[in-house]
């Protein structure tokens, strides 16, 4: 992790557990350059397997989430590519949304402005996404002349919107204000300006301090259920809910339930760290 603690294109900061990460080009409206999609994907694949981190939290700063692919560092160098180049580009970007949707901690956008293009489907990619009563997505690639496939919009859109609102926003291009994200489920919540980071973060803190072992368990699960048969499900959960009842969170939630305190779950930042772990 130390390699990438001093990442370029956004700021990182590690506090009780929940890793905020804030795109950081606001004269750009947090615009992704071709190092920005590799750093970010690289980042999150460390943040998955790095144990202080118990909850992504990802914003951008300024006035906008992120206004997709720099149009002036990406869109206008990808002519002089050819086929080649432009597929590795296109699963460059995808690498991204794959790493987010792999973290095995629960990832929360707290979309503070405009996404649109990739910053959209960044949102798509994660959890749970608030959003700002400013916020504005769209899904524009029509607009600029390429198809709705792109970095996984039309795997995720449905299972987020269903078939026919995705289906409408991926044709048309449309961007959307925040009421209408949340109409529609693509907004979890929405809320003021100014109280966005605080209700993100309050969010963010009470699932760094739950079982992390549970929560990667169900992100995992609400991952490869969605190509499972309800038979092959229950029993992929019985599976899985086993693993959870022999881990030590399970007893911990039970001793403090009886005990009327508190629980503190292992790994949780609310522990100080044990002589075995020192």
């Amino acid at each position: 992790m130390n390699e990438l603690l001093n990442p370029k294109g956004f700021r990182f900061e590690l506090s009780h557990g929940v890793a905020t990460l804030t795109l950081d080009r606001p004269t750009r409206l947090n615009s992704l350059t071709f190092e920005i999609y590799q750093e970010l994907a690289a980042f999150f694949d460390v943040l998955s397997s790095y144990e202080p981190a118990r909850v992504v939290l990802i914003t951008g700063a300024g006035r906008g989430f992120c206004s997709g692919g720099d149009v002036q560092d990406i869109i206008s160098e990808l002519f002089a590519r050819d086929t080649k180049g432009l597929l590795a580009f296109t699963r460059c970007t995808g690498a991204l949304i794959a790493s987010v949707r792999r973290c095995r901690k629960p990832v929360i956008a707290a979309v503070n402005g405009v996404a649109v293009g990739a910053g959209a489907v960044l949102a798509a990619a994660c959890d749970i996404r608030y959003f700002a009563q400013s916020a504005r997505i769209g899904f524009i690639f029509p607009k600029v002349g390429l198809s709705g496939a792109d970095m996984g919009a039309i795997y995720l859109l449905p299972r987020i919107v269903g078939h026919g609102h995705a289906s409408e926003l991926l044709f048309t291009g449309e961007i959307i204000d925040a009421n209408e994200a949340a109409r529609i489920g693509l907004a979890n919540r929405v809320f003021a300006n100014d109280a966005l980071m605080g209700a993100s973060s309050k969010l963010a803190m009470t699932l760094a301090e739950g079982p992390a072992f549970a929560h990667a368990m169900t992100k995992q699960m609400l991952e490869t259920e969605s190509q499972m048969s309800l038979h092959d499900a229950i029993e992929a959960e019985a599976q899985a809910q086993t693993l959870c009842m022999l881990h030590p969170d399970f007893r911990a939630a039970y001793d403090a339930n009886v005990s009327k305190k508190t629980a503190l779950f292992e790994g949780s930042p609310l522990l100080a760290p044990s002589e075995d772990s020192q």
